[in-house]
Parts: structure tokens; sequence; C-alpha cells
């Protein structure tokens, strides 16, 4: 994609920028995002969900609508694409960001940089495109208060989590913009975000995900997942995953050797001396993998490659499709959606994979990045309602730092001023939205009880 000539002759003063975001706020005032939850461009649920299984894997769509009816939170992760039919054409400030595009608060983990340092950040990238930063920000309120009813919080507990989170995100905007830029890209990358983010409560939830997420790696799946094979002729590459269906198994070797064929490639989308270290490696298994509730039914393989003596590496390739949320921006189409996930993840993540790439196989676009490389979660429907809205703050913090990564934090500064209208406009929106969408989880679980889907755990 052609960019835009970089201008470094023109200056914009603080002042400037904070009065340009002001602006936009008389425009659009914060209260405005105070909505109603469902739009005239929204589909019906069971359009919805027959719409966004075009292509996938029909086998494996009851296990996708299995994980959808399990609780009204799992249906809204699978369901990025209904709220942004309901986000079309609601109040924006105008100001575009490169948006995750399913900013939901299990979307927000932990993993390794190359050092072994545990940082925690947004982790998922399937749907990111560039929008309104208002649409992030919301997906994450409405998402708090569905975890926090599925965690058993009080209703006042849900609402102070959604309205806590923007509150963090307005207060971490600021502080970025009183920063040196180069201070302010890559602020907030590790475990400090909990105490800068005022959520001390979390620090025993961060210590023991950071606890787990050390010992998550490539040779922790290779211990619990592979076996010996008893053959010559794979020389010391004699590893082969065991078959654990249907989340695990082996693919034939027409799809081996594509696979292979494709990681080949991919190899060409990192950056050099990246690609360098890849080739040390060799493939020796390919298997076919069931990935999370929003991605069930998509092609995803992990490819187990051998290394210096023992080491081990798995890959995960994982299919790419078109954003969710594309239709409903204005937005051209991406040639390959690979590539736009991992330009989206590159331009948003603090520290991204340093082996995240894309490639094509058996004419299907793929995003290709480690399996494990130290990732580990806080799950919020877990947490108790005095932490629940820790985790609001923590992760309006965390995206807030994502987002001025693609636009100016003293415009944005500039718009969110002083007050608290936006955290209370956008609290009483989420709630609404959890409501809708506890009723179109129930529309769901209805054809499913009467037999129009077919559903598995």
């Amino acid at each position: 994609m052609h960019e835009e000539r970089v201008d470094l002759r023109t200056p914009v003063d603080d002042a400037e920028a904070h009065a340009r975001g002001k602006a936009l706020r008389d425009a659009t005032p914060p209260t405005a995002h105070d909505h109603q939850p469902t739009g005239p461009h929204r589909p019906g649920v069971l359009e919805f969900i027959e719409t966004s299984h075009r292509g996938r894997l029909p086998e494996l769509l009851p296990l996708r609508v299995g994980r959808m009816v399990s609780s009204p939170f799992s249906f809204f992760r699978g369901a990025a694409g209904l709220m942004a039919a309901d986000l079309a054409g609601t109040p924006v400030s105008g100001l575009t960001a490169q948006l995750c595009g399913d900013a939901h608060a299990a979307n927000f983990g932990l993993y390794g940089t190359p050092e072994g340092r545990i940082v925690m950040d947004i982790n998922d990238f399937d749907e990111t495109v560039p929008g309104p930063w208002e649409w992030d920000l919301k997906r994450l309120a409405a998402s708090l208060v569905l975890a926090g009813r599925e965690g058993d919080a009080s209703e006042d507990g849900c609402l102070e989590a959604a309205e806590d989170a923007v509150k963090s995100y307005r207060r971490t905007i600021r502080a970025l913009a009183e920063l040196p830029f180069l201070r302010s890209w890559n602020a907030l990358p590790d475990s400090s975000v909990v105490s800068k983010a005022q959520a001390d409560e979390l620090v025993d939830d961060f210590e023991k995900a950071a606890a787990k997420a050390r010992k998550n790696t490539s040779a922790k799946v290779t211990r619990k997942w592979t076996e010996h094979i008893d053959d010559h002729s794979a020389g010391t590459h004699n590893l082969r995953f065991v078959d654990n269906p249907p989340i695990l198994t082996h693919v034939d070797d027409a799809v081996a050797e594509a696979v292979t064929d494709g990681l080949e490639s991919y190899a060409d989308s990192l950056r050099e001396s990246r690609r360098n270290l890849i080739t040390r490696y060799s493939v020796s298994d390919v298997a076919f993998r069931v990935v999370g509730t929003g991605s069930v039914g998509l092609r995803s393989y992990i490819a187990l490659l051998h290394g210096n003596g023992d080491e081990t590496l798995v890959l995960q390739a994982k299919e790419a499709t078109p954003s969710a949320l594309g239709r409903y921006l204005d937005v051209k189409p991406t040639k390959h959606a690979g590539k736009r996930i991992v330009r989206g993840a590159r331009l948003v993540q603090a520290e991204s994979d340093i082996l995240l790439g894309w490639t094509t196989i058996e004419g299907r676009p793929f995003m290709v990045r480690q399996f494990r490389n130290m990732k580990g979660s806080i799950d919020p429907t877990e947490l108790r309602e005095n932490h629940l809205d820790d985790y609001g703050r923590l992760a309006g913090a965390l995206l807030a730092r994502a987002h001025t990564r693609s636009v100016d934090p003293r415009l944005l500064a500039g718009y969110f001023a002083d007050d608290k209208d936006m955290d209370e406009a956008v609290g009483r929106y989420a709630v609404r939205y959890a409501d809708q969408t506890e009723a179109d989880h129930a529309e769901l679980v209805a054809a499913v009880e009467r037999g129009s889907l077919p559903a598995e755990s």
C-alpha cells in the first residue's frame, strides 16, 4: 500500500494540536456517545451467524456455535461484526486510529519479548483496520460489563469497571500527550503498567499470569503434544504431534507440503535479519489445530520445526479473512488479509512477535506467528469484583497507548479535556449493549434448542 508523503517541514505545536482536538469535542461532545445500542445496519442474529460461517470448514461450525451459546460473553467474543454493524453511523470525533477491531477484555494478554521480558498488550488483530478510536473503547467497555456479569459481579461493579476503563483511557492519553514522542511510543510495555494504570489490586493476578507465561514455550508444547517415532528416515527429527481430535489432528501429505511451501514463502515477509533466523530451522511435522471462538472453522495449522540440537519451534499459520469491520468503514479492501493483520499488529503493539509474518497457502491468505512465545492471560470473568475495575483501568491504559501509535495523543487530549462526561456516557452505553448482547445470545440459544442450528461443546 502506497503511503502518503511524510511532511517534516510543517511544525504542529502543542497548543494548536490541543485546540484542534477541542474543536472536534465541540462538534461531537462526549455525551453524544451515550446512544442506542443497535443501529439500522444490524442484521438479524441468525442472519449474522449464517453470514459469518461462509468460507469456514462446515464440520467445525457446530463447535463454533457451541462455544458461542456457552455464555453472553462468549457470544460477544464471536460477534465483532455484529457490533460493528451497530456502531456504523454513530457519533464519532473524526479522529482515526489503527483499531484492534475486537478490543474485548479477553484480548489483552501477556507474551514474551526476545529478551525474555513479559509484557502485556492487545494480542488479537484479526479485525484490525483504520477506524474511529471510539469503536475499540466501546467494545472494551461493553465486554467488561459482560465479563463481570459472568463472574457474578454486581451491576454497580460492572458499570464501574466500564467507566474506569474509559477514565484510564483518557488519563493515559493526557499523560502520553505530555511526554517526548520517543518515550510515549513504547510506554507501558511491562509490569509497570499495573501501577501506572492504578490497578494495584491486580499485582498478584499479573504475577501469577506472568509466572505461567514464562513456562509457556515451544519446548513445553513439544513435551506435552509430541511423541518420538521410530522412523530412521527422519534422522534426528523424529518428533510428531499426537492427535487430539477435534482440537488437534494431522493433515495429509499434500496439505503438509502446502503448509511447508507457505512457510518458506512467509520468510520473505520478515525483516532481513529475522529471515536469516527462520532459515536455520526445518519443518518436521504439521497438524491442524482448532483456534478460539471467533476463528473456529477457519484453517489453522501448527508446524513443528527443529533448530539447534534439541531446540524446537512451533509456528502457527492461521487463515486470515477480511475484517468484519471493513464493510462498515470507508477503507479500501486489502489484497492480502494476512498482511493487513501483521501490519496492524506491528503498528499497534509496543513489541510484536519477531517471527510475525504472512503467507499464502493453497490460494488462501494466512498470518504466521510463534504459537507459544510465553503467552499468558488474566481471565476477566474470574476476577473478583474489586479486581474487575482495576482490570478495566489496565486495559483502558493499554488501549490508549495502542491508539497513540496512529493518532497524535495531543489531539485526543484536547478532545477529552478534564471532565467525566465521556466515562459516564460510554458506561451507560456499555450496560445497554451488554443487555442487547444477552438478548442476542438468548435468541441463538433458542435456535439451538429448537434444532435450527447444530451445536456441540
